[in-house]
Order: C-alpha cells, then structure tokens, then sequence
C-alpha cells in the first residue's frame, strides 16, 4: 500500500538535505516543533495544508513542486505493485491471468 505521508516526507527530507539545512533551521524558519517536522518527514505524521506551506516557504521551495515530486514518487509505487499480466495458453484460447 502506498502511503501519500511517507512519500511527503522523503520529498520534505530530500528537499532540506539538498538546501544543506538542519531540522532545527526548518524549524526556527517555519515556526513548528522539531520534533514535529521530524515525525512528518519519517511519515509518521500527517502535514496539514497550512504547516505544508510553511515548510515550503522555509525550504524556498513551491508547494506545486512538492507536490508533483510526491506524485511522481505515488505513481512509481503503484506501478511497482501493481499486477502484472501473464499470458497463458488454455487449450488453444489465449487467456489472460494476472500475477500479483
């Protein structure tokens, strides 16, 4: 199952790391609990809509940018799971089965 909160917070993560920032410079910037910017990005918290833009505007970075990373990290989870078809002969009809 794919967690959209886990996925967020990699990106969140990923985001800080690449700007060089600590959680405690996210924090101070943002105006949330350290601790709570750290369970957000170990996927242990859901980020509101609001705290979200905040750490945007701390990491400089556009929500719709996060966003669409997060996305793009949903789709390739789901394509990692998702059945895979596998043909298969049935006395001279082709049948479709389904490996999950």
């Amino acid at each position: 199952m794919v967690l959209f909160r886990r996925l967020l917070g990699d990106v969140l993560r990923a985001q800080r790391m690449d700007r060089g920032m600590t959680l405690r410079e996210v924090s101070a910037e943002a105006r949330v609990s350290l601790g709570y910017i750290s369970e957000i990005e170990r996927g242990q918290k859901e980020a509101s809509s609001e705290l979200l833009a905040s750490l945007c505007g701390a990491l400089d970075v556009r929500l719709s940018d996060v966003l669409r990373e997060v996305s793009h990290a949903v789709a390739v989870e789901e394509a990692a799971t998702a059945p895979t078809p596998i043909p298969v002969r049935n006395a001279g009809a082709d049948v479709v089965a389904s490996a999950a």
